[in-house]
Parts: C-alpha cells; sequence; structure tokens
C-alpha cells in the first residue's frame, strides 16, 4: 500500500506499507505490518528514472529507520548512484510496534514469547523478501548496507537469499557466527574497560563527579522524572555512551551539572551536608538511554546472539568475573566502571515501563528454541560482493570476533580502521561508505 509522497530540498520520499505474517512457518496466521520509506534524489524523481535499490538496515535490535531530513552524509553518496530503501524493522517506528501495552494484548508471558520469537532477524530478512518481490519484482536483485545489528541481518541474508542480493555492506556489522552470548560480553567487558580507563584519563575531574553521584544514589531517595528509583546500577548504564565518537563528551557535559542548589541545597542543612542531583541531570540522563522506550533491544538483544541454546541472562552472569564493575558501596574510592550495551535482568524490575514484561523477558532468556541465524556452509560459498568496515577499537563489536566471522565469508572485503566508532557511518558516513564502495569496484 502506497501511502504519502514528500519532497523536502534534494529528496523525494514515497511511503509503503506491507502486510506480512508475523510467523513465516504460519504464513496464512496474524499478519503484521511493515513500513519503509523509498527515497530518491530529486534529478532521479525528475527524470522518471529508478536506479538499483539500496536497502538501509538499521542497528539496533528495536531501532527504526532514520528519518531522513536531506540529502547529507552517507544517504546523499547513495542517492547518486541508487535508490535507498529505509525499512522500519518489524516492532520500530511504524511497523505493528511492540510496546508493554501491544504485548499485553497478545496474552500471556507465554503468548508473549512466541510472539516476540518473531521478531529476530531471521524474520526481518524474510520481511525485506517480501517487500523486494512485491516493490522491485520477483527476480530482481537488490543491495543492502547493514549497519550494527542491520550487519548482523545482512549476513543471516548471505546465508538464506544470496541470489536475491547484488552488494552487501557491513558497518561495524559483522555478527559472532559462532560465538555465544557469553564469548560476546566476555569481549566487550574488556573492550568497556578500555574506554572506562580512556574516558577517565580524558576527563580526570569526572571519577571524582561521578562518585559523588553514586553515593548520592546510595541514600535511596532519588527518582527519575520517570518515576522510577533511580539506582548506582542504573547510573552505571550510563557507559553505552562510551563506545561512540562523540559519546565521551556527552557522558563529561551531562555529568558536569549533576549538583545544583536547591530546597536542600548544596551547603548544610540541619548540621548535614545533602548534596542534591539536579533535574537537568535526571532529565539528560533519562533522554540519553533508550532501554525503556524501545523495549524490544531490551527483550531480544541477548537473542541476537543465540543460536539452539538459551542465553541465560549472560551478561549478567559474565559481569561477576569484572571487579570494577561491582560498585562496593560509599566507602569505594574506585573509579565507578561503567557498563556498555549489556542488557541485565534488574532492568525488568527498576524501569517502570519496563516492569510488566519481567515475566516474558525470563521466559526468553530461558528459551532454548532459537534457530540457526547463519549457515557456515553457504557463507563458504559466497559469491556476493561484500565490503565490510571493522572498527578496530569497537566497544560493542569485538574486533576479534568481527574479523573471525569475516574468515568464514567467501570473498568478503575488508578495512579495518582504528579511526571510527561504533558509529562510523553516522559520524562520517560519505567517506565511511565511499571506502566500501570502492573495495567493491
Amino acid at each position: 500500500m502506497q501511502h504519502a509522497t514528500h519532497k523536502i530540498p534534494g529528496l523525494h520520499i514515497t511511503e509503503h506499507t506491507f502486510v506480512v505474517p508475523l510467523d513465516y512457518g504460519d504464513p496464512a496466521g496474524q499478519q503484521i505490518q511493515v513500513f519503509c520509506r523509498v527515497i530518491q534524489s530529486e534529478a532521479d524523481a525528475e527524470m522518471g528514472v529508478t536506479s538499483p535499490f539500496l536497502v538501509f538496515l538499521q542497528g539496533g535490535p528495536g531501532f527504526y529507520a532514520p528519518r531522513p531530513a536531506n540529502d547529507s552524509g552517507w544517504l546523499g553518496l547513495a542517492l547518486k548512484t541508487h535508490t535507498v530503501l529505509m525499512l522500519d524493522e518489524r516492532g520500530t517506528g511504524r511497523s505493528t510496534p511492540v510496546t508493554a501495552r501491544t504485548l499485553a494484548r497478545v496474552g500471556d508471558a507465554s503468548a508473549q514469547s512466541r510472539y516476540l520469537m518473531c521478531f529476530r532477524a531471521d524474520s526481518i530478512v524474510q520481511d525485506c523478501e517480501r517487500v523486494r518481490r512485491k516493490l522491485v519484482g520477483e527476480t530482481a536483485k537488490w543491495s543492502v548496507l547493514g549497519q550494527s545489528y542491520g550487519g548482523f541481518c545482512a549476513v543471516h541474508y548471505l546465508s538464506v537469499a544470496p541470489t536475491s542480493l547484488s552488494q552487501v555492506f557491513l558497518t561495524g556489522g559483522l555478527p559472532p557466527i559462532e560465538a555465544t552470548a557469553q564469548d560476546v560480553y566476555r569481549a566487550t567487558f574488556a573492550s568497556c574497560e578500555r574506554r572506562n580507563r580512556e574516558f577517565y584519563q580524558r576527563y580526570p575531574e569526572d571519577v571524582h563527579r561521578i562518585q559523588q553521584i553514586a553515593k548520592r544514589l546510595a541514600q535511596g531517595d532519588v527518582y527519575l522524572p520517570s518515576g522510577d528509583l533511580f539506582t548506582v546500577q542504573r547510573l552505571q548504564t550510563i557507559g553505552i555512551l562510551l563506545g561512540t565518537s562523540d559519546g565521551f563528551e556527552e557522558l563529561h557535559y551531562l555529568v558536569e551539572h549533576a549538583f545544583a542548589d536547591g530546597e536542600q541545597g548544596m551547603g548544610p542543612a540541619a548540621g548535614v551536608h545533602q548534596p542534591e542531583l539536579s533535574f537537568l541531570f535526571l532529565r539528560g540522563f533519562e533522554n540519553a538511554l533508550n532501554y525503556d522506550t524501545n523495549p524490544i533491544y531490551s527483550l531480544l538483544h541477548e537473542a541476537c546472539y543465540t543460536q539452539e541454546v538459551a542465553s541465560d541472562w549472560a551478561a549478567e552472569g559474565e559481569r561477576s568475573a569484572w571487579p570494577g564493575f561491582q560498585w562496593a558501596g560509599p566507602d569505594d574510592e574506585r573509579p565507578v566502571g561503567l557498563t556498555g550495551e549489556m542488557i541485565f535482568p534488574w532492568f525488568f524490575d527498576e524501569m517502570g515501563a519496563l516492569s510488566p514484561l519481567s515475566e516474558v523477558a525470563n521466559l526468553l532468556a530461558r528459551e532454548r528454541g532459537w534457530p540457526r541465524l547463519y549457515s557456515t556452509d553457504k557463507l563458504a560459498e559466497n559469491a556476493v560482493p561484500v565490503a565490510a568496515a571493522v572498527y578496530t577499537g569497537d566497544m560493542y563489536v569485538d574486533f576479534e570476533l568481527s574479523k573471525a566471522a569475516a574468515a568464514l565469508i567467501a570473498g568478503i572485503q575488508l578495512w579495518c580502521t582504528p579511526d571510527y566508532e561504533h558509529n562510523g557511518l553516522r559520524a562520517d558516513g560519505e567517506k565511511v561508505l565511499g571506502k566500501l564502495m570502492e573495495l567493491l569496484k
């Protein structure tokens, strides 16, 4: 179904919605909607030309495609040679979104678990195939650009439907094809520890600032604007910012105004020094994170790495091996260890928007019926041109695991670089995508 068409400077955008099966194993069963935007350059649209399609698959899981506002960055480069399709992956944006409220209509936790198992990369790729056949043609091919988790989806695409693909570009998105979730978190806790060290070396004054915030939270009476109790372990999750090129600065500028004069003040009150956390900091903290606003991310993050086994809360299990991320209380004078892209079971107790999903989250963590996502046999026979940007210091997608994955994909062209963090495509998209296009010329 075609919806509105919009023209903004440099871009011609057409919206489409497709009806697809919730479960491709039961194609006549429940149906959901998948939304996408088809984006052309103004020149192509004026001439009535449709260039070859390039599908952008967003990082996540659980995040919708970018909302284009201009033809800058990687999009502007891509539109010189392609028509770009931006897909809201199922469960996100305008594609039958998954929230605590929508899941409540599905049924009990067991029914919700079965429902959510249909929202991984395997189903996303089948959605792509349904869209390709209807929009481009039964035998037509298209190219894919996969950022982060979108790259995981693209490698699954290579495993199940390579004849549909002309080219594949991966940016920070080579998945751990044979590694377990436990292997992933062992590697990423090490990267996170390194990034903590680098952050505190850049901003040594923030060691004390963040310690002071933790000590104030330990008193147990600070609430976030959402109404959630603000705990030290929740404070530690702000470390997810450390994996991006601008994350050090975002975190530093957030904590520099953590305390403010107020009713209880910065000075003595009834003879007791009672620092007060500023509303600016509390609101900024919530705005910086989106675990509760994007529940698929929290519910299915570990399932990204899970094939024929249970994740069993892998990050929580691995955390015990890293003393630097275990805050010992107000007398602990070590720098507060800030965690990265890890999901913990207590999210579903402490975050009010996620608390209705606690039971289903535990069911998913114990689920052992996850299908395999990657075929090493198919990947060893790969004939699709593939180019991948691999960031040597990536905090989210481990460099060594990415190299191991690349060794299993025949013909892949690698660009290994220390010049970017995980968000290289956002930070310098024209250069990053341009480099990958050069590799495949």
